[in-house]
């Protein structure tokens, strides 16, 4: 497990930046508040200014449950299932149709079945008492050896 501060999500992204590409999926597991929105807008826009792309403004997708980036000639599809119970609810959002041209980000997976082959799994921790932060990262498919060590 990796400890980490706040202020270095950016350096956690940019690392994940240089390695992920179309087809790709991250989980994002952790309670409320542990940084997994944080992670995401960090993300999205380290992958816009690799692209020469205009920031945009990055929100939960808690209540809309999907929020779509255009990033040059690909897509970041930025899910959050907090709100839905079953399995069978995720058919309506066609989270894993066929396109070679999508980044998905997943915030509570845990109600997902599928096994996607090319996933990272990152899990957030945060320990109020302590005010600190751990991440814990698995990787799946080209992700198996990635590694974020020193930040």
């Amino acid at each position: 497990m990796l400890k980490y501060y706040l202020s270095q999500i950016d350096t956690i992204s940019r690392k994940i930046s240089l390695s992920i590409s179309k087809t790709d999926c991250i989980f994002l597991y952790g309670a409320l508040g542990s940084g997994k929105t944080t992670f995401v807008r960090s993300l999205i826009h380290q992958l816009q200014k690799k692209n020469r792309i205009k920031k945009t403004e990055v929100l939960s997708p808690t209540f809309s449950l999907l929020h779509e980036y255009n990033i040059k000639n690909y897509k970041v599809m930025h899910y959050d299932l907090y709100r839905l119970k079953k399995s069978k609810d995720l058919e309506k959002l066609d989270i894993f149709k066929e396109n070679d041209k999508l980044i998905t980000i997943i915030e509570w997976p845990e109600i997902i079945k599928k096994t996607i082959a090319n996933r990272l799994e990152i899990t957030f921790y945060y320990q109020e008492e302590e005010e600190s932060r751990k991440l814990k990262i698995k990787g799946y498919g080209k992700w198996k050896k990635f590694k974020l060590n020193a930040i």
